[in-house]
């Protein structure tokens, strides 16, 4: 699990946006089943999410029953979802498709990171752009700044040296460049994040988060973002999605894990939720059609959730044509189906995403190099 997070001392001025990455490639079709299809059901005889036990959402989509929790902020119109999302990646290998969706395309560095350095006045404090978690993700590859930590307690100099602090706010407070201004931010957000950890965090709304990496995450970004802090964007994985074998065994926790994680963010956020987008995504769906080990092997298309204030929700935006399988993208003579074709690039997606969090016609070619953006009407 990893998650970064953008503090630029803007405080509650700032909005929020939130990524949240599914590694392994993460079955669409599953988390949100077409059940209206009669092809769904004919191609998962076994896998495939029965009428009787989905969320239904609308005429053609329902939801797994253990994203029940989230059916509420799709109703009450907080919550989007493209379905047949993806990128143009045709190798079907997690690497390259994960690669090229965190860049944003073949190119330097990552989009998230290219969006917050194009903006006219980019924020360089300590916290502008903080990686929760081991290794820094593609995405944030040539941000201004980054941090990279495990938890908010590794945010420190060490509780063992109280002198050192001081002594080094002694020594930087001689300077007065670029290098004295990120010190001193540094010294605040040192002081800020100390402050967080003496008190006790209490979720709002009877919010309850569960005892995993991905609550564990999600509930320090809505601490931060309450706290003030100025957090601006972060991003937040959960690994373990390829499910070739016994599927359901598999996803049903990690499922289980993102509806709770999700559900409860929004509700200890409550009307911050205004100002925060959270946008989930993964590298590549599974085949249409379930295989003999109780599994399904690498597609194409897959499913995107944007959740947030002022989000068009309780919609399944963007093209979809059906499962019929001469409409699917044909691998081998021995497959009835083939997979889910990328109807909606998840570029097209993103764009209106930034824009609603500062990005400007001008910055998207910098953003996106060398694609023909078709932005979704995501926002009215």
């Amino acid at each position: 699990m990893n998650a970064q997070a953008l503090i630029t001392g803007n405080g509650d001025a700032s909005r929020t946006l939130i990524v949240v990455f599914l590694r392994g490639a993460a079955d669409g079709l599953t988390l949100v089943a077409p059940i209206e299809d009669d092809h769904y059901h004919k191609a998962r005889p076994r896998l495939g999410v029965a009428k009787k036990d989905a969320v239904k959402l609308d005429d053609i989509f329902g939801f797994h029953p253990k994203f029940a929790d989230l059916a509420s902020a799709f109703h009450e119109g907080e919550l989007a979802i493209v379905h047949a999302a993806g990128s143009e990646d045709q190798t079907r290998s997690h690497f390259d498709a994960q690669d090229l969706m965190e860049h944003g395309g073949i190119v330097a560095g990552g989009w998230l990171g290219r969006f917050l350095r194009a903006r006219p006045q980019a924020a360089t404090g300590a916290l502008t752009c903080v990686a929760v978690g081991k290794v820094l993700p593609e995405s944030l590859s040539g941000a201004p700044t980054v941090t990279v930590m495990q938890s908010l307690d590794e945010f420190s100099l060490g509780a063992k040296s109280p002198g050192l602090r001081s002594g080094l706010e002694r020594l930087y407070a001689m300077e007065h460049g670029q290098l004295g201004a990120a010190a001193r931010d540094t010294f605040d957000a040192l002081q800020r994040i100390d402050a967080m950890r003496n008190a006790p965090y209490l979720p709002a709304g009877g919010a309850v988060y569960g005892d995993d990496e991905f609550s564990a995450g999600m509930r320090q970004l809505a601490r931060l973002i309450k706290a003030g802090v100025g957090l601006e964007a972060a991003s937040i994985d959960i690994g373990g999605w390829d499910s070739h074998f016994t599927q359901e065994t598999l996803i049903d926790p990690l499922m289980i894990r993102l509806n709770r994680g999700l559900h409860a963010f929004r509700r200890d956020m409550g009307a911050r939720m205004a100002s925060t987008t959270v946008v989930v995504m993964t590298e590549f769906g599974r085949s249409v059609e379930e295989n003999s080990s109780f599994g399904t092997d690498h597609g194409r298309g897959s499913t995107m959730f944007i959740l947030g204030g002022g989000v068009q929700g309780g919609r399944v935006h963007g093209t979809w044509k059906g499962l019929d399988p001469g409409g699917l993208e044909q691998r081998g003579l021995l497959e009835n189906y083939g997979d889910l074709p990328v109807w909606n690039n998840y570029r097209n997606v993103l764009a209106p995403i930034l824009t609603r969090h500062g990005a400007t016609a001008d910055m998207m070619p910098q953003i996106f190099p060398n694609f023909t953006l078709d932005p979704m009407k995501l926002w009215s």
